[in-house]
């Protein structure tokens, strides 16, 4: 997911979607600190055992939600980013590594690896296809694997830089390109791109969600919006405003409420979808300065977001305005709830 933290312009003089103010009822009801050391990316809810897998650059927490324990971390991978789900094994992207590790999830143990294109990223599971599918950022492209052969079958170029990506569960994928501003639609099946749709004025899409029932893609963008895209005609039907440092997004089809979580603003946007093409911003929640990622329980309707303490970091000749740093042992995880 995306790694850089800056300002950009909102267009609020195109922002149409109404910001009526009945909240949505969510709170932080806790926060576990889990500690450790390195940055984050992704949380993943493994839908077998509930548990949530963290990755944490070169290791991969896995935390008991409804206790904070902390039940195993698998060590000695490679720059990770994204968890995904089948066959009742976990499977994490090493971007470090240009593969998938596959873990045991019960195990909490590491049991092979797939190989696939240049620095994957984001990963999701395609029930249609049953197949495994990175977004890789180098390669600009995506790879398709088998779970059950544990080898790639195929290659889809983007033409972009991939962030996140959604299944309709009908045969088409959707995926964010950052640095084009689109989003590209591809068959799950033959691989072929079958519509590239521009998200204009999203700029730098990162995090994504889809409301199947109304074929709904919500893309959240750099420059504070969420951009909903209709699935069949690639029309861009709303912008939804949310707060600054979009990494993740989710919907809940039971409550009909979307997501956001800001990590520059430290806030967690809810808006309910009132009509395939009009919402409603129910709350800006305050969460924590950092937590951009976040994962979404469907059953229980919580939601789960990481973040820890930032020192600033230490300018370079390549890097003159580093990112923050985060301080060891802080990292926490903050648990949302009606």
């Amino acid at each position: 997911m995306k790694s850089h933290w800056k300002t950009a312009a909102v267009l609020c003089a195109l922002l149409t979607v109404p910001v009526a103010a009945a909240p949505a009822g969510y709170h932080v009801v806790t926060s576990i600190t889990l500690g450790g050391d390195g940055g984050w990316d992704y949380i993943n809810r493994d839908p077998d055992s509930g548990n949530l897998f963290i990755t944490r650059g070169s290791h991969v927490m896995v935390v008991d939600p409804a206790s904070g324990k902390l039940l195993g971390d698998v060590p000695n991978l490679m720059g990770i980013h994204g968890t995904a789900f089948a066959n009742g094994n976990a499977y994490v992207s090493e971007g470090g590594a240009n593969r998938i590790a596959i873990i045991n999830p019960k195990s909490i143990t590491k049991t092979g690896e797939i190989a696939v294109g240049g620095r994957p990223d984001s990963i999701i599971y395609d029930p249609f296809s049953k197949r495994l599918f990175t977004f890789n950022s180098t390669s600009k492209d995506a790879t398709a694997a088998d779970p059950v052969t544990a080898k790639a079958v195929g290659t889809v170029p983007l033409g972009g830089k991939p962030e996140a990506a959604v299944s309709d569960e009908a045969g088409t994928i959707y995926v964010n390109i950052e640095d084009t501003s689109e989003l590209v639609a591809f068959d799950a099946r033959t691989l072929a791109v079958k519509k590239r749709y521009p998200l204009a004025p999203c700029q730098e899409p990162s995090g994504i969600a889809a409301d199947l029932r109304h074929g709904r893609v919500f893309s959240g963008c750099d420059n504070k919006m969420i951009a909903v895209t209709d699935m069949k005609t690639g029309k861009l039907v709303a912008r939804i405003p949310i707060g600054e440092g979009v990494d993740a997004n989710r919907f809940d089809p039971a409550t009909g409420l979307v997501f956001s979580s800001n990590g520059e603003s430290g806030t967690m946007t809810v808006a309910h979808e009132d009509g395939p093409d009009k919402f409603t911003i129910l709350q800006n929640l305050p969460t924590a300065e950092g937590a951009r990622t976040m994962e979404l329980d469907p059953t229980s309707h919580r939601l789960f977001t990481v973040t820890a303490q930032r020192k600033p970091g230490t300018p370079t000749a390549d890097r003159p305005n580093p990112r923050p740093v985060p301080v060891p042992g802080t990292f926490r995880l903050i648990v949302l709830d009606r």
